[in-house]
């Protein structure tokens, strides 16, 4: 098939590269004149392990191209997929001046009949509201799609063409058929649904699985205050089938570009019909607090006097194996430890010159290794569970440091890893581990 994503995100380059290992003709476009000489010129903008090669493959074989004629894409096309960005306004809802943008492009170029797939995260009705606006600009024959898509970052690839299913939301039988076939190749779970159904399915994952990541930290809290190891209540609770494994994790909490945008725009989505939606503002609310569980333990461990202190932050990212620095609980850490007088030097692998950009170059020290970071630091921060943290030797770690403190925000570290160092150690839900950390479990009264 003949297919034109517009917008080369992180979503629309990752589906773009994929429909053409999958064999169809695909052309990306982007109004980011820089971003398609980039592409052009073999280089990926984004981090993602395994696009680059899969993009120099299927541009070599004639199969992906990259421009920023939108106009002679969407003629030569018989599938068009929007993958534009709709980023929050300050109200939580999504912005969507990109996509009525190029809405509004693809009907002035339309030449004949087309499919029209929104794949961007957008509130429930938008495809309604786009396809009118189309029809009201030509007199072209067109259906209009939604197809949702669910991406991770970091294993984009994996998931694109190994996906757990395949949503798409359509009026048109035959519409629907198409799509259908364009993705047949990939799995056979493929749900076929009305339009706002498949959008609210997209809203509703995300929204499930930030409330998972929110509840097991909720009840890593409770672990430390109760002695229990909230890794070992995850994996009890997670051979429930009705529970799963997934996202059972404790941690400082979500970050990135979709589950902080979608839950905060479905709030808003259900506030806009006079609903108010309570469990997922108790999420947003506990994912916000629980990156700052990092900062109290610091304050715990200096006794309130954290001015003056050099303490080093390994993590960037929101999660490893991406360069994504939005809403990554590093940044409201960093700020915070700079705001109060502490020295922060600061490291990660892939993720540093973004971090840079979105957070601003003045206040911290950046460094280029691991041990470099922590060298003659006070205290060390573990925010983004990258491999190389995991493999570092914790006796050379500490006898870099000024004092061996060692927050593990992402529970990286086992117990026979701490065997035979000196370190203060803190993690999460896991009060058996921690050392040098007061702990006040209560005698449970029968």
């Amino acid at each position: 098939m003949n297919i034109t994503v517009i917008g080369t995100g992180y979503v629309g380059l990752v589906s773009g590269v994929c429909y053409a290992e999958l064999g169809n003709k695909v052309i990306c476009v982007d109004k980011d004149l820089g971003k398609i000489e980039t592409l052009q010129a073999g280089e990926i903008p984004i981090y993602e392990p395994g696009l680059k090669e899969l993009a120099d493959k299927n541009c070599s074989a004639g199969k992906l191209a990259f421009t920023t004629d939108l106009t002679e894409a969407v003629r030569q096309s018989d599938i068009i997929i929007l993958a534009v960005g709709t980023p929050p306004m300050p109200s939580g809802e999504a912005n969507m001046a990109y996509i009525n943008q190029a809405a509004l492009d693809i009907a002035e170029a339309m030449n004949g009949y087309k499919i029209i797939a929104i794949k961007s995260t957008v509130p429930v009705g938008t495809n309604e509201r786009i396809h009118e606006l189309i029809r009201t600009r030509t007199s072209e024959p067109f259906d209009s799609i939604s197809l949702p898509e669910f991406l991770r970052e970091g294993s984009a690839i994996k998931d694109t063409l190994n996906p757990d299913r395949i949503v798409i939301g359509a009026d048109s039988g035959s519409a629907a058929d198409t799509m259908v076939e364009l993705h047949r190749p990939l799995t056979e779970q493929i749900i076929v649904t009305d339009i706002r159904s498949a959008e609210m399915i997209k809203y509703a994952s995300n929204a499930f699985l930030a409330t998972k990541i929110s509840f097991i930290n909720e009840i890593a809290n409770i672990c430390e205050k109760v002695g229990a190891d909230v890794t070992k209540v995850a994996e009890g609770m997670g051979y429930d089938k009705r529970i799963g494994q997934s996202f059972l994790k404790a941690g400082i909490g979500y970050g990135g570009s979709c589950f902080p945008k979608d839950t905060r725009a479905l709030i808003q989505i259900a506030g806009n019909v006079d609903y108010e939606f309570k469990l997922l503002r108790s999420v947003v609310e506990v994912n916000q607090d629980q990156r700052f569980n990092v900062i109290r333990k610091l304050e715990t461990i200096f006794n309130g006097q954290l001015r003056g202190k050099t303490v080093a932050v390994w993590g960037l990212a929101f999660k490893p194996n991406t360069d994504d620095v939005r809403d990554s609980p590093a940044l409201e850490i960093i700020q915070y430890l700079v705001e109060n007088g502490v020295k922060v030097k600061a490291y990660d692998p892939i993720a540093m010159e973004n971090f840079k950009g979105l957070y601003g170059k003045e206040g911290v020290i950046w460094c280029n290794q691991a041990l470099d970071t922590a060298q003659d630091s006070d205290a060390l921060c573990l925010l983004t569970e990258w491999d190389e943290f995991a493999e570092v030797d914790l006796n050379l770690l500490q006898s870099v440091m000024k004092q061996a403190i060692l927050i593990d925000g992402r529970n990286v570290f086992k117990e026979e890893d701490l065997l035979g160092t000196d370190f203060v150690y803190y993690s999460v839900g896991r009060p058996s581990l921690n050392k040098g950390v007061k702990q006040q479990i209560p005698v449970m009264q029968l």
